[in-house]
């Protein structure tokens, strides 16, 4: 027997329409970027103009208060950009975000080459063709399957994860890569900043009389402190790339299959070698001077003997004579 059932009068929320991974990804990129010239712009020059002049200008106390400011700044800002992704943010946002930038900075690098060796009309007009075949190239890129392909593929990686992947396995393979990672980017940054090779601020020269543009003030503080993090962020990173982490996994068991030879054992065998080789060398010493005695003899004259005294004296008078 059939009963009706009341429909509850608890109103629904309706739910919200889900945003398409390319516009998500511009937002994102267009936050991302404007993060970023709000620490390492706004942030530097506000203070310089604001906080700077009261501690008393260049000193070490500026520099580490106008660092921390920074610091809190960059927290607020990646946890606001955390809540405007939402909670479950489209698929491939992060590999979305990072390709745009990336694609961004190339159109505006080749936009500004082609109009730097143009001058005139000419140069406005060829580069501003370039700059809007390459802005249509990529539109139709990140809005087809081949776009959507590339930020999802990017973002499985791993690469904008905090997640760790099988973090019990291969550890020891993995602090080692870890290691190697931060000795040759630490090096990188040390020989960077003590050769004096970066700049007081980060200016680019821009086509058609324009005034040059800014990138990065401070750039001799901000862009060692930019790599150290990147460096950082690629060292934990690399380690938790499931491919990677297959290989340094794998490599670590194989190598506990290795049976390693005793310290005694090892000494005995070093000297064992050594001497081995050093019998050898004398040997082929011994054989060489030999065979270089015999046959420089004059029965045999396969090799030219030393030269006598009237040999001598014939060469130092027809090189006197010249």
């Amino acid at each position: 027997m059939a009963t009706a059932v009341e429909p509850g009068s608890e109103p629904r929320t309706p739910l919200r329409t889900p945003v398409s991974l390319p516009i998500a990804s511009l937002l994102g990129a267009i936050y991302v970027v404007a993060a970023i010239a709000c620490v390492f712009y706004a942030v530097p020059v506000l203070w310089n103009e604001s906080v700077a002049p009261q501690l008393g200008g260049f000193t070490f106390v500026n520099i580490a208060l106008r660092l921390v400011a920074q610091l809190a700044v960059t927290i607020a800002l990646f946890w606001f950009g955390r809540k405007f992704l939402g909670e479950h943010p489209p698929k491939g946002v992060h590999g979305g975000i990072f390709l745009m930038i990336s694609t961004a900075i190339t159109i505006f690098f080749i936009w500004r080459a082609a109009a730097m060796n143009f001058d005139g009309s000419a140069g406005t007009i060829v580069s501003g063709v370039i700059a809007a075949f390459l802005i249509f190239v990529a539109i139709r890129l990140f809005t087809g399957r081949t776009g959507r392909s590339a930020m999802i593929g990017l973002e499985e990686q791993g690469w904008f994860s905090t997640a760790s992947y099988k973090r019990s396995l291969g550890q020891k393979v993995r602090r080692l890569t870890i290691l190697g990672i931060l000795l040759i980017g630490g090096s990188g940054i040390y020989s960077m900043i003590f050769q004096g090779s970066l700049p007081e601020n980060w200016t680019l020269a821009m086509p058609h009389d324009m005034n040059p543009i800014t990138v990065l003030t401070d750039a001799r503080y901000s862009v060692p402190l930019f790599l150290i993090a990147l460096t950082l962020w690629v060292a934990f990173r690399a380690v938790n790339v499931p491919s990677f982490a297959e290989f340094l996994i794998a490599t670590e068991a194989e190598m506990n299959k290795v049976s390693w030879t005793p310290k005694k054992r090892l000494a005995q065998d070093t000297v064992v070698v050594l001497t081995t080789t050093l019998l050898l060398a004398l040997f082929l010493l011994v054989v060489d001077l030999f065979w270089g005695w015999l046959l420089s003899r004059e029965r045999i004259g396969v090799l030219p003997g030393k030269p006598t005294e009237p040999d001598k004296a014939g060469k130092a008078a027809q090189q006197s004579r010249w």
